[in-house]
């Protein structure tokens, strides 16, 4: 495949990046700064250094692409932001002008309450406890999975739990429009294993997948 990674130089975006190449992939790794990427994969990938914020400077970035990929998130803590907001705005703006056509987005479990939940994550842990506490970074997520349904692309919003920086294990389990049950975290390079294969699925267009370990 012809893939585009935004959000190439964080925890998944790199693993995304990596494991893409090494499965013969075709990436282009969209970043602000190219030191950022780790060298031996800026030696292999084409890099393009742009303003994601601006849909113009990253149309050729995505024109041509089989997908294009958003792993980007917020840095911002427990303060207000609109990072994934405004970046998947101008990615789907680009995407659009170039006639691109299949998205991936990373969002979060925790942005919202899901059929597969169980009691205590139902009733509890998201609604008491995570929820409130990352609340400005979830308000972001959840405008940013508004802006990607109302697309008219074909998108996959792909929500994973809390994010490790294992080894991975080369697997991973997935719920589509739900949880997965009984798992909390996974590791990011088995996140970017799970958007490869995602993005090569048809059947998951349209839909929210949840993984986890």
């Amino acid at each position: 495949m012809r893939l585009t990674v935004f959000g190439a130089t964080g925890g998944a975006g790199v693993q995304v990046v990596r494991q893409a190449l090494d499965a013969g992939h075709a990436v282009t790794a969209v970043v602000r700064n190219s030191g950022g990427l780790p060298a031996e994969l800026r030696d292999r990938a084409d890099v393009v250094t742009a303003d994601v914020m601006d849909p113009g400077a990253i149309e050729e970035a995505v024109k041509g692409r089989d997908a294009v990929i958003s792993a980007i998130g917020t840095r911002e803590g427990r303060r207000p932001t609109t990072v994934c907001a405004a970046s998947s705005a101008s990615i789907i703006a680009a995407m659009r002008a170039a006639g691109a056509a299949r998205f991936l987005m990373v969002s979060a479990a925790g942005v919202a309450v899901e059929p597969g939940d169980g009691p205590f994550t139902r009733y509890v842990a998201k609604p008491l406890i995570i929820q409130p506490l990352l609340r400005h970074g979830f308000a972001d997520m959840r405008t940013a999975e508004r802006h990607v349904r109302d697309s008219g692309l074909d998108w996959t919003i792909v929500r994973p739990p809390r994010l490790k920086d294992g080894p991975g294990k080369g697997e991973y389990r997935k719920a589509v429009d739900g949880a997965v049950p009984g798992r909390f975290s996974i590791d990011r390079a088995d996140l970017a294993t799970a958007l490869l294969d995602l993005a090569a699925d048809a059947s998951s267009t349209g839909h929210m997948i949840s993984v986890t370990a």
